[in-house]
């Protein structure tokens, strides 16, 4: 095969999947509203999911920094032992970075199903106020959702960073189990230290607006 049709097909994949997720998505949303459950609730519960792996994954990292910092801190005893501990660490704190992926994902599918169900349905008005009505309350529920989404992507792209030195530590150590790796590696930790507590941070701030943002939706 010709290499320089690889990039073409790929994107072509890439769209075949886009498409046929979207089209499960539409059935699942067609599905679930034929037994009464509208697109405005389950975008609440995917919400509230979302928050829950935030507030999951916050606790893992803090966790995880936590046992790197007693690795690093190291006084004796079984260094495989500490690796293989260390290697746990990472593989669940990897798993809970890609749930919230997964879960901030599934909050931007049914939002822009009901944003644009909400917009098409301003035409079939035939009140002008009730329009107007509908309209400006559309309006403000996207933005407070651009605030929500903007808040949960920017602690999602805080995680790579932590992610990236863990996973050079794990490694290393597998290759050099002996105090002189454990004393190479502690120069990394003020900086792992600084990026968990930058993560933490986005991440509080992204529980905050979704909790803000499903109260909204609570009250309109």
């Amino acid at each position: 095969m010709n290499t320089a049709t690889l990039p073409r097909l790929l994107l072509a994949g890439l769209l075949a999947l886009s498409l046929l997720m979207t089209a499960c998505s539409t059935a699942e949303f067609a599905l679930k509203e034929k037994l009464g459950i509208h697109k405005r609730e389950i975008l609440v519960d995917r919400v509230e999911d979302a928050r829950d792996s935030q507030q999951e994954a916050k606790e893992q990292f803090a966790s995880a920094l936590e046992e790197f910092s007693a690795v690093l801190n190291f006084q004796g005893g079984t260094l495989e032992k500490k690796y293989k501990q260390l290697q746990a660490t990472l593989d669940r704190s990897e798993d809970r970075a890609n749930e919230v992926s997964s879960r901030i994902d599934k909050v931007e599918v049914v939002a822009e199903a009901l944003f644009d169900e909400w917009e098409d349905e301003l035409k079939l008005y035939s009140s002008d106020s009730l329009r107007r009505s509908s309209a400006t309350k559309l309006r403000d529920t996207r933005r407070h959702y651009d605030r929500l989404m903007a808040a949960m992507r920017r602690a999602e792209a805080k995680i790579e960073p932590v992610l990236r030195p863990l996973r050079d530590q794990v490694l290393y150590l597998k290759h050099n189990l002996n105090a002189q790796a454990i004393a190479s590696l502690q120069s990394e930790l003020g900086r792992v230290e600084g990026d968990v507590s930058t993560l933490l941070r986005e991440m509080e701030a992204a529980i905050r607006e979704a909790d803000a943002f499903i109260g909204r939706m609570a009250e309109e």
